[in-house]
C-alpha cells in the first residue's frame, strides 16, 4: 500500500506542483519581492523561494525521465542491468550538478574541502562515514563524491527519505538500502547493511550515517539513554562530552566492514547544513552567503584495529574527533547587500 501511494498519488502529484508553480510563477515572485524587505536576511524569502522551485522542478523531471526509462527497459524488465543503472548513475549526478550550481549562485554559498583529495583513494573502494545533521548534508556528500571524486555511491537511508518519490524510485533501481533505525526482531539490518557493502570496486564508494539520524538536542539525550540502558556507562560519559553529534551505533558500520575487506575508511565532518530536518528549520536555518567547510579524513585499512570492541572504541574516538572540530570550525559568514558591494569597489 506504501508503494501505491508513493508511486501512484505522490509522484504525480510533485509533477503537478511542479507545473502549477511555474504557470503561477510571476505572482509567487512578486509575493516573495514584496515580503522581502520585511524578512531578516537579503531577500531570503525571494531566494528560498526560487530554490524550491529548481528543486521541485528538478524533482518533477527526473521522475518523468525515469518513468520513461522504466518503459524503454522493457517496463522494468532491463532495468536491473548494469547498463540503466549507470545510466541512472549520470542522471542523478547530471540532475545534482544543475540543482547545486544553482542553489549556489541563488545561496552564494562557497563549500570547500578539507583533508585528503580524490586521487588519496584512486583506484580503491572506500567506506564513508558521515556525521548527520539533516538532509542537506546527505545531498552535499552524494553531490561531492559523484562530481568531485568520481564515485558511484552505495547508500544507507533512513527509511523516512523514501517518502520523497524522485529518491525513492532512483535508489531502488542502483545499490541502495532504506533502514530504520530501531528494526523489529525479525529485521537483520547489519546482514542486509553487508550484503549492500559487498563487492565494492575501485569507483564504488558506500555511505552510511552511524548516528543512525539527524541530530537533535532529544535524539542526543535519547542516544546517552540507550547506551546507559545497555549497561555502557563508559560510553555514556564519553557521549555527553560530545555537544554537536549523535553516540554512534557501531553495527552497520562494522558489518561494512566485515564485508569490504579491501576498503579504506574516509570520515567526513562539515559545518553549515546543522538542524535542517523540518520545513520551519529550512526557513529559518538553510544557510545563505556562508562558507561551508567539509572535511575529510582518509584512513587505511592497515591502520583500522581488527577486534569488533577495539574498533567501536576507534569509532567513539573519531567520532570525538569529529565533534571537536565542529565546535572550531562554524560556517563563514560572507557580505551580503551593500556590504558586498563596498568590498567590490575596494
Amino acid at each position: 500500500m506504501t508503494w501505491v501511494l508513493r508511486r501512484c498519488v505522490i509522484a504525480p502529484l510533485v509533477v503537478a506542483l511542479a507545473g502549477l508553480a511555474w504557470f503561477t510563477l510571476p505572482l509567487w515572485l512578486l509575493g516573495a519581492a514584496v515580503i522581502s524587505p520585511i524578512v531578516p536576511g537579503w531577500l531570503r524569502p525571494l531566494r528560498l523561494f526560487w530554490v524550491m522551485v529548481v528543486y521541485l522542478t528538478c524533482e518533477a523531471l527526473l521522475l518523468v525521465v525515469m518513468l520513461g526509462l522504466w518503459m524503454a527497459s522493457g517496463f522494468g524488465w532491463r532495468l536491473r542491468t548494469a547498463y540503466f543503472e549507470g545510466i541512472h548513475y549520470d542522471l542523478v549526478q547530471g540532475t545534482m550538478w544543475i540543482f547545486f550550481r544553482e542553489a549556489r549562485r541563488v545561496l552564494r554559498l562557497e563549500i570547500e574541502s578539507e583533508g585528503p583529495g580524490p586521487l588519496e583513494h584512486h583506484g580503491r573502494p572506500i567506506l564513508v562515514c558521515c556525521r548527520h545533521a539533516g538532509p542537506g548534508d546527505s545531498f552535499v556528500l552524494i553531490h561531492t563524491l559523484m562530481a568531485w571524486y568520481h564515485r558511484e555511491p552505495r547508500v544507507v537511508l533512513k527509511d523516512t527519505l523514501a517518502w520523497d518519490p524522485a529518491i525513492s524510485v532512483v535508489l531502488n533501481r542502483i545499490p541502495a538500502r532504506f533502514i530504520t533505525p530501531n528494526p523489529g526482531p525479525d529485521e537483520d539490518l547489519e546482514s542486509q547493511i553487508a550484503d549492500l557493502a559487498s563487492g565494492l570496486d575501485g569507483n564504488d564508494a558506500f555511505v552510511i550515517f552511524p548516528e543512525g539520524g539527524n541530530f537533535t538536542p532529544r535524539r542526543r539525550q535519547k542516544a546517552i539513554d540507550r547506551l546507559r540502558r545497555l549497561g555502557m556507562e563508559r560510553m555514556a560519559q564519553r557521549a555527553e562530552q560530545m555537544i554537536h553529534v549523535l553516540a554512534p551505533r557501531p553495527g552497520g558500520f562494522l558489518a561494512a566492514l566485515d564485508a569490504a575487506p579491501e576498503a579504506d575508511v574516509v570520515l567526513v565532518a562539515h559545518t553549515g547544513l546543522d538542524h535542517l530536518v523540518s520545513a520551519a528549520d529550512i526557513w529559518r536555518e538553510l544557510p545563505m552567503d556562508k562558507r561551508i567547510i567539509m572535511r575529510w579524513w582518509q584512513i587505511p585499512r592497515a591502520d583500522i584495529p581488527s577486534g569488533r570492541e577495539e574498533r567501536i572504541e576507534w569509532l567513539f574516538g573519531w567520532w570525538e574527533t569529529i565533534d571537536a572540530w565542529i565546535a572550531e570550525n562554524r560556517p563563514v559568514e560572507m557580505p551580503t547587500g551593500r556590504a558586498r558591494l563596498r568590498q567590490r569597489t575596494r
